[in-house]
């Protein structure tokens, strides 16, 4: 049909997974909803529950030294390094979750960086600890300074605002006791007690700092002055919390103490040792228990009356996973735990009697503030809802890629890419993975020279190792599993989790390939040794391998290394087949063709698809090999720097062949995802939502998404638009057809005004030309009309300012050439005394340089104009030199009555 367009490849980026927190402060208010965190220069808000983005605080050029939050979420504070600070409140939208961060005001607190922040529980009072020493206390509401306290010149490390608890005695008097009753109570109260009598509401007010000589001091807000200096810590103070129905204040320090002290004679209760760098500490409840978190990666709760542990020994977790800092307030369904990997963990908040030991606490959800460089992905469980992420690390972390409340998955999540589970038991970064056609059994190699098998069960919430395999003498830098489907109705088929694949190759930078057989039970680890031996190991390369990859039929395979060459292997022999030689730098990834691949057109000829491979290199190009002669059929080029992964995408079905491309995907160290036309070799389109090397691809086996991870830490979700785009463009294309047969509709009975408005909508300039001049020229215009039409001038006084400037841009044209030049001044006039110069001069028009170029043809129509007027001066001018150049030669021309002619006719006039 003549309205079909072509058929046009398009992807968009439908979801991205990107980093909410790279280290620093992390703040959350009384709600639990708001989570605040640092990412570089720039501060996140993020939907604790849900995941969602809520809004993102552009930096001033200088990286956060800390931020806060107010307890009711109404303000967000944000300090930096440039010795700013910036209050924000923090509106929230009606009809969305989304909130509108608006800059309030912007001071200078300290002349040095300010290290702490702490928000009063009324959300009015803020308090500043700068690194000098100096702490200031700020009415954030109206900006100013309400305290100046300055101690020793050290950095302050903890900040905490507390009002001390009334006591019961002037609970009693104020329920009621007798005055005398009250004379004779006065002579036992304590100083601190002494405030009940005729104190104003603020007397209770304190805030407490610890600062990095290990002291702790007690400020008094309504005196202005120190109540108390409690000097037990000899290192840094990271931890305050204030209990009002214990009447006590933990301090917690990084010389591993824990301290509780009476707040009415403010002397020691309790001195713990914790024999771990403490880095947080705080009341539980109602005080009765107190929680600890610190480099040790475990959260330790406390008796508060005893000092007595209740979660027991425990043992500390790798450096990665130790703690740096705690959240928790009253209220709170959860204490939130922040890792030096850059986790946020989320601990179930201890419930029972205060003496009851407690069992050693594990995270009920973790949150991941960045994955770090993605090096590789797959997707996981036969609905594909979980993803694995090989993220730098000595773990495989498995998200959630499914929607939220999706029957349909396996596994239920509250959002899209959450923190499912991790497969742990690496000693060094993980750099490959693969997974079998089920997508339970996952397969790693890593830095520790050894590959692994694991068993995703996440219906049982079972992510086990099922078999190490050591052999290896360097890093395993490619592992491969067979992805043949068996038979339906077997029992492999029915029960995966039961069956794990037959083997796994393995790839190495130590240039050999080993071929292990899979046991069909789970692996007993004994000492250091697995026990299980490869079935062959092959020399295959002379430098590192980089990738190996199982053909769809499991007959052979191929790897990849840094030779330059790629050799395809027979499986059950292990002896080479063929050699693809071509690339002139490393080959970084292989991929074989589906088997369902029909016959694809070469450079040199057609070509069986069963018999295709791709390989992408460092050389920049991707190329197209054939398996029967291994020869190269086709090299697209178009990366920028090294092709790091390729892969196929799904072939489309034979009815739909004609129209769709057979596709393979590319991703290259400039941060571009490519697809190519096999058959024709054109790139069919770029995607581009990478700030860094795009290190893994992924595709959807049922939707053909694209996934893409990179070194900026971001997985990004292409969807598959091709559809749509096809949809709309012949909807558009019929629709354009119909507009403009509408249009010469218009223009043939003569209806100006719907012809020209449609003519400007359509930007059709040679149809909107013709119309104008028509109108213009017309031998018969309306009385009083500018333009010689009034339905004319009703048109071109009621345009919007896209209109309205594509108009002007038009006239600009039009008033360059002299023919159509009075055309255009006309018009031009018709549409100076329909607008205000404001209206002309203020047009709103979309895009960056918009007014720019509205200037811009606003100058040009004034240049061309002065010099069409400077002609039409100039003719005037020259018809007056006419004029008197004719009068003149009247008076010099003969009078012919005067004339006397001879009587020959030959003769010449003479005039007398």
């Amino acid at each position: 049909m003549a309205t079909k367009a072509p058929f046009k490849t398009t992807f968009a980026a439908s979801e991205v997974i990107r980093p909410i927190f790279t280290g620093g402060t992390v703040a959350i208010e009384n709600d639990a909803r708001i989570l605040a965190t640092t990412l570089g220069e720039d501060a996140i808000l993020t939907d604790i529950k849900t995941g969602k983005h809520l809004a993102k605080v552009e930096g001033d050029g200088e990286l956060i030294s800390t931020l806060t939050l107010t307890p009711s979420g109404s303000h967000l504070i944000v300090c930096s390094r440039s010795l700013s600070m910036r209050i924000y409140s923090l509106p929230k939208t009606p009809t969305t979750d989304s909130i509108q961060p608006q800059l309030v005001r912007t001071v200078r607190p300290h002349s040095t960086p300010v290290a702490v922040l702490a928000v009063d529980r009324t959300s009015t009072l803020l308090a500043t600890g700068g690194t000098d020493g100096s702490i200031k206390v700020w009415d954030i509401n109206g900006g100013y300074v309400t305290h100046t306290f300055r101690g020793p010149s050290v950095l302050v490390s903890a900040l905490l605002f507390f009002e001390l608890a009334s006591s019961p005695k002037r609970q009693s008097e104020l329920n009621g006791a007798k005055d005398s009753d009250k004379k004779k109570r006065r002579h036992s109260h304590t100083a601190e007690d002494d405030l009940d009598e005729n104190a104003p509401t603020t007397a209770r007010f304190r805030l407490a700092s610890g600062s990095q000589d290990g002291k702790v001091r007690v400020w008094d807000l309504h005196k202005r002055s120190v109540v108390a200096n409690l000097e037990s810590h000899v290192s840094d103070v990271q931890g305050l919390d204030y209990s009002p129905s214990q009447n006590a204040l933990v301090t917690a320090s990084r010389d591993k103490t824990i301290r509780w002290w009476d707040t009415k004679s403010w002397k020691p209760r309790k001195v713990v040792p914790c024999f771990e760098l403490v880095e947080a500490a705080g009341f539980i409840g109602d005080g009765e228990l107190t929680y600890t978190a610190g480099s040790n990666g475990r959260l330790r709760i406390w008796q508060t009356d005893t000092g007595r542990e209740l979660t027991g020994e425990q043992n500390a977790k790798p450096e990665a996973e130790a703690f740096v800092a705690a959240i928790y307030r009253p209220g709170f369904p959860f204490i939130a735990c922040v890792q030096v990997d850059h986790t946020i963990a989320l601990f179930t908040t201890p419930a029972g009697a205060a003496s009851s030991a407690i069992a050693s606490l594990e995270p009920y959800r973790r949150i991941s503030g960045t994955h770090d460089d993605i090096i590789d992905l797959r997707y996981l469980l036969p609905d594909h809802s979980l993803m694995a992420l090989a993220t730098n690390s000595e773990d495989i972390r498995i998200v959630s890629v499914s929607e939220p409340g999706d029957g349909t998955t396996l596994i239920d999540s509250e959002y899209f890419g959450q923190d499912i589970a991790l497969l742990r038991g690496h000693d060094d970064i993980i750099i490959t993975l693969d997974v079998d056609w089920s997508g339970h059994w996952v397969a790693t190699g890593a830095k520790d020279n050894t590959a692994k098998i694991w068993r995703v069960d996440p219906k049982n919430d079972s992510y086990t190792c099922w078999a190490t395999f050591q052999g290896h003498a360097e890093s395993v830098s490619a592992v491969a599993l067979p992805r043949v489907r068996p038979v339906e109705g077997s029992k492999a088929h029915a029960d995966p989790l039961n069956h794990p694949p037959q083997f796994l190759l393995t790839g190495s930078s130590d240039q050999t390939i080993k071929r292990w057989e899979i046991p069909k039970e789970q692996q007993q680890v004994h000492g250091t040794k697995s026990g299980l031996r490869a079935a062959y190991t092959r020399k295959a390369h002379d430098k590192d391998i980089n990738a190996i990859d199982v053909s769809s039929n499991a007959q052979v395979f191929a790897s990849a290394s840094q030779d330059k060459v790629v050799k395809i292997w027979s499986i059950e022999e292990g002896e080479v087949q063929g050699i693809l030689r071509g690339h002139r730098r490393g080959v970084w990834s292989v991929s074989f063709a589906p088997l369902d691949t029909p016959v694809l057109q070469g450079e040199q000829g057609s070509v069986s698809g069963k018999g295709v491979i791709v390989t992408g290199s460092g050389d920049k190009t991707i190329k197209i090999w054939s398996l029967t002669d291994y020869t190269c059929l086709r090299t697209f080029e178009g990366h920028s720097n090294s092709v790091l992964k390729v892969t196929w995408l799904n072939i489309p079905p034979p009815e739909e062949r004609a129209k769709k491309p057979i596709l393979v995907a590319s991703a290259g160290g400039d941060g571009l995802v490519k697809l190519w036309d096999i058959n024709s070799g054109e790139n069919e389109c770029t995607l581009d939502n990478h700030e860094d090397r795009v290190w893994a691809l992924a595709v959807h086996p049922d939707t053909n998404m694209i996934v893409s991870g990179s070194g900026d830490s971001t997985v990004t979700f292409w969807k598959d638009t091709s559809t749509e785009t096809q949809t709309a463009s012949n909807e558009a294309a019929l629709k354009l057809i119909e507009q403009e047969q509408e249009l010469d509709n218009y223009e043939y009975a003569g209806a100006y005004r719907e012809a020209i408005t449609l003519a400007l909508q359509l930007n059709h300039p040679r149809k909107l030309q013709g119309l104008f001049e028509k109108v213009v020229n017309s031998k018969s215009p309306d009385a009083g009309s500018l333009s010689g039409s009034k339905p004319v001038d009703e048109v071109l006084a009621t345009l919007s300012d896209e209109q309205l400037f594509l108009l002007l841009l038009r006239l600009r044209d039009w008033n360059t050439n002299g023919r159509t030049a009075p055309m255009a001044q006309r018009i031009l006039w018709t549409v100076v005394k329909s607008y205000p110069v404001s209206r002309l001069s203020g047009l709103s028009v979309r895009g960056a340089k918009g007014q720019k170029s509205v200037k811009e043809v606003l100058n040009a129509l004034k240049v061309y104009t002065e010099r069409h007027y400077k002609r039409m001066e100039e003719l005037v001018d020259e018809s007056h030199l006419v004029e008197y150049t004719l009068r003149e030669m009247d008076a010099l021309a003969p009078n012919l009555d005067k004339m006397k002619l001879a009587d020959s006719t030959d003769t010449d006039i003479i005039m007398t």
